[in-house]
């Protein structure tokens, strides 16, 4: 049985690395612990399209392409510190040292179980040096920063002040821009999405050197998304991808033997469910998602699209493709689900909204990131043992898609403890702190050898029912330094569809605002 995962699981980050160069999601999970329990009727009101976010504003100028002229940084090698593999790890996570505990699975995040430090011995020159990491915002993300931050702590003597980054990765983007341009000194060490490097390379340290030994151990794909013009600027932390959650107690009871393999099928059996189960709970919810304008609708939306030959955004050619029948189709449909299948605050959902309903015991279907995986296994959890992930729906005849994401650790060029924040990210991003992420938080590891262990393999079976998935990236290396722009024009008129306009009417113009911005370029 380990084997044939252990396949699947090969399968799947074959699938994943060679297009990993243009997405990113899934941060702010929720406590492992949390039990979600709002009910949709608490959901955030609808939020109109045209609340622009910051990223609506023009990304830095001088900031280069994305990943176009990456050479891979495995090539340099002249470690100055020792490699994660020389020293024999101490912690309890495994990984590249020996298997993973899978008595972490689930469990409580803390400093006594967190790994140790491989590389803390030559990381106590620079004890006494107060860093700012720029960490999760809430959940089991922040829980396992706190764990591990405090075990770097105590074995380096290096303080770590963490800050909640935002949670709206759009939001999020547009902090490091005024943080960057000020070029202020008060963030060291910050999460990127897997759609930044390019984007904000300028202002990040180059990491080839003190890590570019370290790198090899990561999926090459990924390193060399990284490596801007010759320069690693950012270390791999987790992988990510959308998928569909589904309540296997409720298709069982209401007489579904397999989850839904198209859109069709998806709005039949949440209605069904959904009707059923308002006779005991009202405010039940047949499909809840990431309706927000923000990224997290991109790439819920690049998800329709795609799935069902609605195009991708822009092609490989750098054509805009948002306005076609099938897309008109898809986002009609989608705005069909808002009051029948999904409550009307969805509109105003972002991953956390979509998770707390759905693990709060009601809704039927959620699509969402790996992270929720282990949120609603844990122990306090109302659907512990009720659910299970499948690919997302699609149309007919056309094949499921998820969109790939990740998060990356990046240095801060204005850092006044770069070599301490160094060894920071050293440890952050070293399989032992990988395995336990994966283990305890279903991270998705961004190296080999964790991704092959058997712990990690059984905390997160999911991935075997994800293999022949179709990978999806939203459009930034096409688009580089306007990939924002263009992001915020997409996700604002599919949040306007949603919000009960035409698609018919809404995609001439989002088509037509993308082609300005590529055009400009």
């Amino acid at each position: 049985m380990v084997h044939r995962r252990s396949f699947a699981w090969l399968l799947l980050i074959a699938l994943l690395v060679p297009i990993l160069v243009a997405c990113g999601g899934g941060e702010g999970a929720a406590p492992a612990g949390t039990t979600g329990a709002a009910s949709p009727s608490a959901s955030p009101a609808a939020s109109p399209a045209a609340s622009a976010s910051p990223a609506a504003s023009p990304s830095p100028a001088e900031s280069p392409a994305a990943t176009t002229e990456a050479s891979p940084a495995a090539t340099t090698g002249a470690a100055a510190s020792p490699s994660a593999t020389d020293t024999a790890a101490t912690g309890t996570a495994g990984g590249a040292t020996g298997g993973g505990d899978e008595s972490l699975i689930g469990a409580e995040p803390s400093a006594e179980t967190a790994p140790a430090f491989a590389g803390a011995e030559q990381a106590k020159q620079y004890s006494g040096a107060t860093i700012t990491y720029y960490g999760d915002t809430v959940g089991i993300g922040a829980n396992l920063d706190k764990a591990l931050a405090d075990r770097f702590t105590q074995e380096t003597g290096i303080k770590v002040n963490i800050v909640p980054k935002p949670q709206n990765a759009t939001e999020n983007y547009a902090t490091y821009q005024r943080l960057f341009q000020a070029q202020s000194g008060d963030i060291d060490v910050l999460m990127v999405d897997v759609i930044w490097p390019g984007a904000f390379a300028p202002h990040l340290a180059d990491l080839t050197q003190a890590l570019g030994e370290e790198a090899k151990q990561h999926y090459p794909g990924i390193i060399q998304n990284n490596t801007i013009e010759g320069k690693l600027v950012a270390m791999p932390w987790f992988g990510d991808f959308g998928m569909l959650f589904y309540r296997t107690d409720l298709l069982q009871k209401y007489g579904y033997s397999a989850p839904p393999k198209t859109w069709d099928e998806l709005e039949e059996m949440a209605k069904k469910i959904q009707d059923g189960e308002r006779a005991s709970t009202p405010d039940f919810q047949g499909f809840v998602f990431q309706g927000n304008a923000y990224e997290g609708l991109t790439c819920d939306a690049l998800e329709w699209l795609a799935s069902s030959n609605g195009g991708t955004i822009i092609d490989e050619d750098g054509k805009v493709t948002v306005n076609n029948p099938q897309a008109v189709e898809i986002l009609n449909k989608a705005r069909g689900w808002i009051g029948t299948i999904s409550p009307r605050g969805v509109t105003g959902y972002q991953e956390e909204e979509a998770r707390n309903t759905f693990q709060g015991g009601n809704a039927a279907f959620m699509r969402n990131w790996p992270y929720a995986y282990s949120a609603g296994n844990s122990a306090d959890s109302p659907i512990k043992g009720k659910f299970d992930v499948a690919p997302l729906p699609a149309a007919e005849d056309q094949k499921p898609v998820g969109t790939v994401g990740g998060w990356q650790l990046a240095v801060s060029n204005y850092s006044k403890n770069k070599d301490a924040a160094i060894e920071f990210v050293r440890y952050m991003t070293s399989p032992e702190v990988q395995t336990y992420r994966a283990l305890i938080g279903s991270y998705v590891p961004t190296i080999a050898s964790v991704a092959e262990d058997a712990a990690v393999i059984k905390a997160m079976p999911f991935l075997e029912n994800l293999a022949d998935v179709q990978r999806v990236t939203r459009p930034s290396a096409t688009t580089g330094e306007r990939y924002n722009e263009v992001s915020t024009a997409f996700f604002q008129g599919m949040n306007q569809i949603l919000n009960g306009q035409d698609a018919a009417q809404v995609l001439p113009g989002v088509q037509q605002r993308i082609e300005r911005i590529v055009g400009s370029r």
